[in-house]
């Protein structure tokens, strides 16, 4: 069965995936660059010390998870080490999913014990 259907362009796609990328790594950058500028290069929940040779290991965490909330003065942002932001993302995560559960999720239909009863009845028959 033929479809009408124009194909994919693939070479526009990359383009705009690499725009996309390059868009997020100068964004990355410049805040990067100014929070390290702004505050001390220690993290801010275990209070780990880094040079010039372990910088890598900082990374800037945005209080509010919004990676697009910059403000110049750089209060959505904190230092923390490549663990403890790791590790912030995760008990983020687990408070989102958290939510989602309390406020409405699917509540249980199953019943695997319902008919126990007449199961074990049975049986001692």
């Amino acid at each position: 069965m033929a479809t009408n259907k124009p194909g994919i362009d693939n070479g526009k796609l990359d383009r705009i995936v690499a725009e996309a990328r390059r868009a997020a790594e100068q964004r990355g950058h410049g805040y990067r660059e100014r929070a390290l500028q702004m505050y001390p290069w220690v993290c801010g929940r275990c209070a780990r010390t880094f040079t010039r040779e372990n910088l890598r290991e900082l990374t800037v965490h945005h209080r509010d998870h919004d990676h697009d909330n910059n403000p110049p003065d750089g209060s959505n942002w904190e230092l923390l080490c490549v663990y403890c932001h790791d590790n912030e993302h995760s008990r983020y995560i687990d408070h989102v999913a958290g939510d989602t559960a309390e406020a409405g999720g699917a509540a249980a239909t199953s019943q695997p014990f319902a008919d126990l009863r007449s199961l074990l009845a049975r049986g001692k028959n």
